[in-house]
């Protein structure tokens, strides 16, 4: 969603939008795999400048970084977002790009599925080779 500020009135405007699995699966690099979030921004457009508050909630699916299986993580992220400088403003705001950054850079630096919930294949995988770079590799053998 791509609002054209020359085109809307100087004001209050109220926006409801969604980042659908689509949208987030489309952006190339992402540690975001898909998911569904729901959002809505709040925009004060102002003679020579704007304010901007979003918030989003909803879930997003990551990588889990223990067993490499998708994991889903609830999103629930609301901020201000302020132009640097009027002089620099640009004429258009990309809410769905503002809102994913937004859910980005609040993920945590490790995802990883709550104990006891990761592929079991993989945790299998993960204790003996954990196992065997122990000292002493019997002593975890029955665990």
């Amino acid at each position: 969603m791509t609002l054209q500020l020359n085109e809307l009135a100087q004001g209050k405007h109220h926006f409801n939008y969604a980042l659908d699995d689509a949208y987030l699966r489309s952006i190339e690099r992402s540690e975001i795999l898909g998911g569904d979030v729901a959002a809505e921004a709040d925009l004060v457009l102002r003679e020579s400048d704007y304010s901007l508050h979003i918030h989003a909630q909803g879930t997003v699916q990551l990588t889990c970084d223990r067993c490499l299986a998708p994991m889903d993580y609830n999103v629930d992220v609301e901020d201000d977002i302020l132009p640097e400088e009027a002089d620099e403003q640009t004429d258009t705001l990309d809410l769905k790009w503002l809102t994913y950054e937004l859910i980005t850079i609040n993920l945590p630096l490790v995802h990883s599925h709550p104990d006891g919930e990761c592929m079991q294949d993989m945790q299998i995988l993960l204790q003996t080779h954990l196992c065997s770079t122990m000292d002493d590799p019997d002593s975890c053998s029955n665990k």
